[in-house]
């Protein structure tokens, strides 16, 4: 089991920033990928942006150039720094893990979730 708890969420106004954290605890080592969802209200929840298995990152088109993800596998948390936000960012940000277990041939893929942080832009 891995468990992850986010921080950093609050009320900014309109082109201002703000750094989301999240710390994953449990079973870490198993952890290959971690980043960032969101969902506003009425809206399903989407990928804002993630540092993939291969230490690659992945962003949506809606948050490039404004966003960076980062991951530390020493301190064990994902960070997110948004800047020049914008109303549409409202959201409820969500932590995400994927982990892996077991041999190559047999790999078995789990995903955790965050409890989620709430973040709101106002003009």
């Amino acid at each position: 089991q891995v468990q992850l708890v986010e921080s950093g969420g609050g009320l900014v106004q309109v082109g201002g920033s703000l750094r989301l954290s999240c710390t994953a605890s449990g079973r870490t080592r198993s952890i290959v990928a971690m980043g960032w969802y969101r969902q506003a209200p009425g809206k399903q929840r989407e990928l804002v942006a993630k540092v993939t298995k291969d230490w690659t990152t992945d962003y949506a088109e809606s948050v490039k150039g404004r966003f960076t993800v980062s991951r530390d596998i020493a301190k064990k948390t994902v960070d997110l720094q948004m800047n020049s936000l914008k109303s549409e960012d409202t959201a409820v940000y969500y932590c995400n893990a994927e982990s892996e277990v077991g041999p190559v041939e047999r790999v078995v893929t789990y995903e955790y979730w965050g409890q989620g942080t709430q973040v709101t832009v106002f003009a």
